[in-house]
């Protein structure tokens, strides 16, 4: 077999377990397949990557990703305030359901992925980790704006394609930088392609690598082809959404380069080729590359900031680079909240006040959907309270049943196939809570008075929860739904008078658009 590929079968089976004597191709691969670093970034990306196509379900889903990473969601609120992406005129975005309504789901998904590669990968600031961590941000980036104009469906997949395309060589960057510095020399010296001075030093091309890790990550198979090379030297406009995320990851990869050369006859060279190459295919001439390059280099800029990569005009600045002045990580400069032991921040009052705001806000301009107020109303109650789990559920007319439709915290996902109860006569709290459009408020689930007033389904649901907070919704006198709030801690503070004010406030947004759909 040659060692340059690999089959989807062997790529799966071909770490090996021990060996005294193994080859430095044996020994890159082990590492991808049993770093024990590795398996948490790569299901970390996987989960970004493989969030369902529904808009909906999309939003939902990403945002409680993001919410489950404090320093993510930092990250996200940050980029959707900067001056690039916000208007003078929008309002300060405070919550990740707000900063996905305002940058789009594409946006987030790029961004989120690409800081959490850059935030997994160890070593960020050394050089050539940041040189490849640098170029595989701009491949994305333009990857994206590609995107943005193509007919093709989910055409934000070649973003991903692009962002990972170079993963072999930034592995071998983060885990033996000798033997990648080796490996580059060969290429920088002009007498090996990058896939040569792979094979010749590794004993298998960066490619190999790359898709060895994206199918140990489980990345969708159309991702992987889509880093596939192209042996064509001149392309021709694409058949097909697969073709066109081929050209598009490759194109990427070698546009990125134009940002960091240093030596402008070789970018006029490399500009020249990349048209050649891929003109006719993209539809690009050179003030479309220009501009496209223009925008990337911005964005990668912005990104760069947000997850603490200081960004590198060339690629040749990372040996004057200051590294020591980077911060080595956004969790350690992350403010510190003080919270009562059931998890409640002291200033839930100032957090539930900024969000009343954003929903105020977002209501009075009459353009929204319900599921993105319904978003940002479940958000803030979730994040200002600190609660384990924030759910909102609906009742089914047909069947009289109560179901979660959308929900933030642990487990949310799965629950929300599960938590499904009748409304049938009963003297539990949630039926009484509901039928009396009543906010209640338990502070010790576990109290024996309290045990006997909840009901089975509760109990074998959530058998750790020890308070929870029931507020229904009611439209003239009709239950259609309700929030359902829990955490696994006692909670005797329970909620102050203003508290429950803004609580009731942000119940009366939701009441009101739904009354006037």
């Amino acid at each position: 077999m040659n060692i340059g590929t690999i089959s989807q079968q062997s790529a799966m089976n071909s770490c090996p377990t021990q060996s005294d004597t193994r080859s430095t191709k044996d020994r890159i691969i082990d590492m991808i397949c049993n770093n024990p670093n590795l398996p948490t970034m790569g299901s970390s990306l996987s989960r970004i990557v493989q969030i369902s196509s529904s808009e909906d379900e999309s939003t939902e889903q990403l945002a409680n990703l993001i919410l489950a990473d404090v320093a993510l969601t930092q990250k996200i609120i940050r980029l959707a305030n900067s001056v690039i992406f916000r208007s003078p005129t929008t309002q300060v975005v405070t919550n990740v359901s707000r900063a996905i309504q305002l940058l789009g789901l594409d946006m987030i998904k790029t961004s989120a992925l690409a800081m959490t590669l850059v935030d997994s990968i160890p070593g960020k600031h050394e050089k050539y980790v940041r040189q490849e961590l640098a170029l595989a941000l701009t491949a994305s980036l333009i990857g994206r704006q590609l995107a943005k104009h193509s007919y093709f469906p989910n055409a934000e997949e070649a973003s991903i394609a692009a962002l990972f395309k170079n993963m072999g060589r930034l592995l071998l960057a983060a885990y033996d930088h000798n033997l990648y510095k080796e490996t580059m020399s060969l290429v920088e010296q002009g007498t090996h392609t990058k896939t040569q001075a792979s094979i010749q030093i590794i004993g298998c091309s960066f490619d190999t690598l790359t898709e060895i890790a994206m199918r140990k990550w489980l990345i969708p198979e159309s991702i992987i082809r889509a880093m596939k090379l192209i042996s064509t030297k001149t392309l021709v406009s694409p058949k097909s959404r697969q073709e066109w995320m081929q050209q598009v990851a490759e194109f990427s990869e070698s546009s990125a380069e134009l940002i960091y050369r240093q030596d402008e006859s070789k970018e006029n060279t490399l500009d020249k080729i990349l048209l050649k190459r891929f003109g006719t295919a993209l539809n690009l001439d050179k003030e479309k590359l220009d501009t496209l390059i223009f925008q990337a280099a911005e964005e990668t800029r912005m990104l760069s900031n947000q997850v603490h990569l200081q960004p590198l005009t060339r690629i040749t600045d990372i040996d004057n680079a200051d590294v020591n002045s980077i911060s080595n990580s956004d969790k350690d400069n992350l403010p510190k909240i003080k919270c009562h032991p059931s998890g409640k921040p002291y200033n839930a009052l100032d957090q539930l006040l900024i969000g009343e705001q954003d929903v105020a806000i977002l209501t009075a301009t009459k353009q929204y959907k319900i599921n993105e107020l319904i978003l940002i109303i479940l958000e803030t109650l979730y994040k200002s309270l600190g609660f384990s789990l924030a759910s909102m559920i609906l009742k089914d007319i047909k069947t009289n049943q109560y179901r979660v439709c959308y929900s933030f915290g642990k487990n949310s996902i799965e629950l929300e196939r599960s938590f499904i109860f009748s409304n049938a006569a009963s003297s539990d709290v949630f039926t009484l809570s509901i039928n009396k459009n009543v906010d209640l408020t338990i502070s010790d689930s576990k109290d024996i008075k309290m045990r006997n007033m909840l009901p089975n389904w509760h109990s074998q649901l959530f058998p750790d929860t020890r308070s929870f907070v029931i507020l229904p919704l009611v439209i003239k006198n009709k239950p259609f739904g309700l929030f359902y709030l829990d955490r696994q801690q006692e909670a005797p503070e329970g909620f102050s008078s203003d508290e429950m004010r803004v609580i009731k406030a942000l119940k009366k947004h939701l009441l009101t658009a739904l009354s006037s759909q």
